[in-house]
C-alpha cells in the first residue's frame, strides 16, 4: 500500500518563498564572486560560470517536486532544467576558449530560460508573488540577446552577466516578499 501526501497551495507558497530566498541570497554572492573573478579569467570564472545554471537547474527541479499540481504539464520546467544543465557543460567548454564565447553561451541560454520562467510564473499566478517573475523571464530574453550580440561582436567583458543576475536576484527577493505578506493574510 502506498500513500501520498499532498502540498496544498499555502504550503506550496510557503516552500516557493523559502526557495526564492535562496535564489535571491545565492545569486547575490555569485554576482561579486563573478565580478572578482571575470578581472583575471581563468578556471574560477569557468566554475562560476558552470555553477549558476546547474543551480538554476536545481532550484527548478525542487519546486517541481513541491508543487501541488501534479496533474498540470510541467514541460516548461522540464525544458529549463534540461537547457540549464547543457549550458552548464556548454559554458565550461565556452569559457576554454573565450570570453565572447561563454557570453553568446549565457545569452543563448538566458532567452531559453525566460520563455519556461515566464510560462511558469504565469502558471504559478495563483500562488501570488508572481509578476516579478514574469517581468524577470520577459527581461531574461532581452538581455540575452543582448548578450549574444555583446559575444558575436568580440567583447570580452563578462560582468555584465552578474549584473543580469543580480536583477533577478531582486525579482526573487521581491517575490518572496510579496509571497510573506500573501501568508500572513491566509493565516488570519
Amino acid at each position: 500500500m502506498t500513500t501520498s501526501t499532498t502540498v496544498s497551495p499555502p504550503t506550496f507558497s510557503r516552500a516557493l518563498r523559502r526557495l526564492y530566498f535562496i535564489r535571491a541570497a545565492f545569486t547575490v554572492v555569485w554576482a561579486v564572486l563573478l565580478v572578482i573573478a571575470a578581472m583575471n579569467a581563468g578556471p574560477l570564472l569557468t566554475v562560476l560560470l558552470v555553477i549558476y545554471p546547474l543551480f538554476d537547474a536545481g532550484a527548478v527541479l525542487w519546486q517541481l517536486r513541491a508543487d501541488p499540481a501534479k496533474d498540470r504539464s510541467s514541460a516548461s520546467e522540464w525544458v529549463n532544467i534540461i537547457v540549464s544543465v547543457l549550458v552548464a557543460i556548454a559554458l565550461g567548454v565556452a569559457s576554454t576558449f573565450s570570453t565572447s564565447a561563454a557570453l553568446i553561451v549565457w545569452g543563448i541560454w538566458a532567452v531559453g530560460a525566460g520563455i519556461p520562467q515566464l510560462i511558469s510564473a504565469i502558471r504559478n499566478r495563483r500562488t501570488g508573488g508572481q509578476v516579478p517573475q514574469m517581468l524577470s523571464g520577459g527581461i531574461s530574453v532581452f538581455a540575452g540577446t543582448s548578450f549574444v550580440i555583446q559575444g558575436l561582436q568580440g567583447a570580452q567583458g563578462i560582468v555584465g552577466v552578474a549584473g543580469y543576475a543580480t536583477l533577478g536576484a531582486i525579482f526573487f527577493l521581491v517575490s518572496a516578499i510579496r509571497l510573506s505578506s500573501i501568508i500572513r493574510k491566509d493565516v488570519r
